[in-house]
């Protein structure tokens, strides 16, 4: 797969040079949105590659102003043909059939989408396109207008990046630089300090790391998960990234932790396959090691101190909050009910848990297990979730029902400690 896809890309920047040659521009049109207009209405293959490529390589030198102007002219300039939609709308209510029904679906799709098809198949157009998108989400907080142009990007991007082309790989100590040091720039969850630090989370025999690639991306991940093989599920994230730690062999490990998870693209946000990631993990350790037979998360909680610090509380919960505050510290009782009151609490917007961690693996068929108080003591464990971590435990007999109970109903389910611990809570 990665050499077919070279030999494309290859392919392709060679007759996007020969349409450099060929290609011309109308006096006095040669902003990036003239380009855009040319490239859409450009008949020939190689003329079309070149403007896109010269599009995509234009942009990111935009001022931070010109970016916002650019999208803004995109949404407003590209919209659909409304005299071919009109046309399409008349005939169908002339003729409602499935065969005019389509014509009006093809007619009335905005031009701002068959542009990003274009720009996408330059040669490293699908870089150039995620790229832009990155930008875009960007502008969307100034311009919450252009949530219709994004849904243009996301609604294909959604089919470009769908399981069918992804691939899993193993990332060990031998896999190229190029990629080894994309991993260290992209953990999110868990910072890489330095190469030994990498080293061991790739090549001690107690951890695995695997990623989703593209194979219009190369050697550039998706999104990756790190894994620790242990004996029993963890309380603490010392404990699996300390350099100093006594290393299990895989053969008498009985747990597979996933305890760090990063997305890597901030173009492809809100694209979702990590849900596949962690499931296909699942089944590669099961083939490599029948032996384990529990799969669980150690997980941040990164919106439990800001929702605590600004929500309005029971009362007993409330004192908890003030505890912190004074003291800095509360009982790891205390903090446990604080924390399972947040994470079994829906947001309220029809979004699902309040918590992201919590939606990503509520909605993976995950169950919430337990929760463990001054599980990370690092400062931005403490910044986010005053050192709380969580176990999200995914029971291979009931992920399926778990993913259906909760994006079918909005069903948190959790598992008996935590159920105590929120009749308790009821119960004050």
């Amino acid at each position: 797969m990665k050499n077919s896809a070279r030999l494309l890309s290859d392919l392709l920047e060679r007759v996007a040079e020969v349409g450099r040659t060929l290609r011309s521009y109308p006096p006095g049109q040669t902003g990036i949105l003239d380009q855009c207009h040319v490239l859409l209405s450009s008949k020939g293959e190689a003329t079309s590659l070149a403007t896109a490529r010269e599009i995509l390589d234009r942009f990111p030198n935009l001022a931070p102003g010109e970016k916002h102007d650019f999208f803004c002219r995109l949404l407003s300039e590209f919209g659909p043909d409304m005299t071919a939609t009109a046309a399409s709308i008349a005939a169908w209510q002339a003729t409602p059939d499935s065969a005019t029904l389509r014509r009006l679906h093809f007619a009335s799709e905005p031009r701002s989408q068959e542009l990003v098809r274009r720009l996408n198949r330059a040669p490293g157009g699908t870089g150039g396109v995620v790229a832009m998108r990155k930008d875009l989400l960007a502008c969307l907080k100034a311009e919450p207008g252009l949530k219709a142009l994004d849904d243009d990007f996301r609604h294909l991007l959604s089919s470009w990046f769908n399981r069918g082309f992804l691939e899993l790989r193993q990332i060990t100590w031998s896999t190229p630089a190029e990629i080894l040091e994309r991993i260290i720039t992209y953990e999110a969850v868990h910072e890489i300090g330095d190469w030994s630090d990498l080293r061991r989370r790739v090549a001690e025999p107690d951890r695995r790391l695997y990623a989703f690639f593209h194979p219009a991306l190369h050697a550039d991940p998706l999104i990756f998960v790190e894994v620790a093989l242990t004996r029993e599920v963890p309380e603490k994230i010392g404990t699996i990234l300390a350099a100093q730690r006594e290393i299990t062999h895989p053969n008498q490990a009985r747990t597979a932790v996933f305890y760090s998870i990063s997305n890597c693209q901030e173009g492809l946000r809100g694209i979702s396959f990590g849900n596949f990631l962690i499931k296909q993990v699942v089944e590669e350790l099961r083939k490599e090691l029948p032996n384990l037979t529990t799969f669980v998360t150690l997980s941040p909680v990164p919106g439990l101190r800001r929702w605590a610090e600004a929500e309005t509380l029971p009362s007993a919960l409330r004192a908890t909050v003030a505890q912190i505050a004074r003291s800095g510290a509360v009982p790891d009782q205390a903090m446990a009910e604080l924390a399972a009151f947040y994470l079994a609490g829906t947001d309220g917007s029809g979004s699902g848990a309040r918590d992201p961690v919590a939606r990503f693996h509520l909605g993976n068929g995950a169950r919430l297990e337990r929760i463990h108080a001054n599980a990370d003591p690092s400062p931005k464990g403490m910044r986010e979730s005053w050192g709380v971590m969580v176990n999200y435990l995914y029971d291979l007999k009931d992920i399926e029902a778990n993913h259906e109970a909760y994006n079918g109903g909005g069903a948190i389910v959790c598992g008996p400690v935590v159920e105590k611990t929120l009749n308790k809570i009821q119960k004050v």
